[in-house]
C-alpha cells in the first residue's frame, strides 16, 4: 500500500521468489508493489556493477615484493613469514613498514599456494570394525636383562585399527614363520575372532619377496586358508602405510610388555 514502509523480511521474500518467477509474481508473493519491486531490482543491479576492481590504496609491498621477498621464498622453502618480516625490518626499513606485517603474511601464503613445490598427500584411512588386523614385529627399546645380561627378544604386535585393540607377545628369536604363526593365532584367540583381512609388511616368512607378485609362502597360504582371511601387505619401501601399528604409543606397549616379562624372568 502507498506510504507503507517495506520491511527487510519482504525484501528477502521477494529476492527468494525472484530467482524463480518474474517481477510481478515475486512482488505479489512478497506483498509489495511492482514499483517497489523495480526499485529493488535496480538497486541490486547497481550494487553488482559497483563492485570495484581496483586498489583503494597503494600496495605496501610493491617496493620489496618482487625484488626481495620472492627471491627469498624461491631460495628457501622452509623460511617462515616471521623470518622474512624480521629480515625486512632489520635491513629494509626504508622500503617496508612493520604495520604491513599481516599483508606480508597473506601474500606469502598465497604465493606458496600458487608457486610453491607440491606437497606429499596422504589419504587418511577409515577402518571398518572387524575388517582389518595389522601385524608387525617390534624391537624392544628397553631390553630385559637376566643377571645383568640383555635378553635377545622382540615383540609380535597385532592391532585392529578401527577399535585400537592390540595384542603383544614376546618372541625369543627372529621374525620366523613359527613366531608369526604362533603370535597371530594367539591374537585371534585373545580377540575372540578373525578379521576379514590381515596386513603385514614384506615378511619373508609370509611372502616370496623375490617374486614380482604377492605370492604367499606355502605355510602362510595354509594358515590363510584355515582361518579364511584375506592376506595383504604394504607396498615395499612405503613406511607410512604401516602407520596404524607404528605410532608413538607402540613404545608404551613395548615398555609394558617388557616390564611384565622382566618381572617374571628376574627371579
Amino acid at each position: 500500500m502507498p506510504g507503507t514502509r517495506i520491511t527487510y523480511q519482504q525484501v528477502t521474500i521477494y529476492m527468494r521468489h525472484r530467482k524463480r518467477h518474474n517481477q510481478v509474481i515475486a512482488a505479489a508473493k512478497a506483498g509489495i508493489s511492482e514499483r517497489s519491486a523495480r526499485r529493488i531490482d535496480k538497486q541490486n543491479e547497481q550494487q553488482s556493477s559497483n563492485k570495484r576492481q581496483w586498489r583503494t590504496r597503494k600496495d605496501p609491498l610493491e617496493a620489496i615484493w618482487e625484488s626481495i621477498v620472492v627471491p627469498l621464498l624461491q631460495d628457501d622453502e622452509t623460511l617462515m613469514p616471521v623470518g622474512i618480516f624480521d629480515h625486512l625490518c632489520e635491513f629494509h626499513t626504508d622500503k617496508f613498514s612493520p604495520s604491513s606485517r599481516r599483508t606480508l603474511e597473506r601474500r606469502i601464503h598465497k604465493w606458496r599456494a600458487l608457486n610453491g613445490s607440491s606437497k606429499d598427500v596422504i589419504f587418511l584411512q577409515a577402518h571398518e570394525y572387524g575388517a582389518l588386523g595389522i601385524t608387525d614385529f617390534t624391537h624392544v627399546q628397553s631390553p630385559v636383562t637376566i643377571a645383568h645380561e640383555p635378553l635377545k627378544h622382540m615383540l609380535f604386535h597385532y592391532r585392529m585399527p578401527a577399535s585400537g585393540w592390540a595384542y603383544a607377545q614376546v618372541i625369543y628369536g627372529g621374525e620366523s614363520f613359527a613366531a608369526f604363526s604362533d603370535g597371530l593365532q594367539r591374537a585371534f584367540k585373545a580377540a575372540d575372532g578373525v578379521p576379514k583381512e590381515v596386513r603385514t609388511d614384506s615378511l619373508s616368512a609370509a611372502y616370496r619377496n623375490h617374486s614380482n607378485d604377492d605370492d604367499l609362502t606355502e605355510r602362510f597360504n595354509e594358515l590363510v586358508t584355515h582361518y579364511g582371511f584375506k592376506a595383504s601387505r604394504n607396498n615395499r619401501g612405503v613406511a607410512h602405510e604401516n602407520g596404524a601399528i607404528e605410532p608413538s604409543w607402540t613404545s608404551q606397549v613395548t615398555s609394558r610388555a617388557s616390564a611384565k616379562n622382566s618381572s617374571k624372568l628376574q627371579l
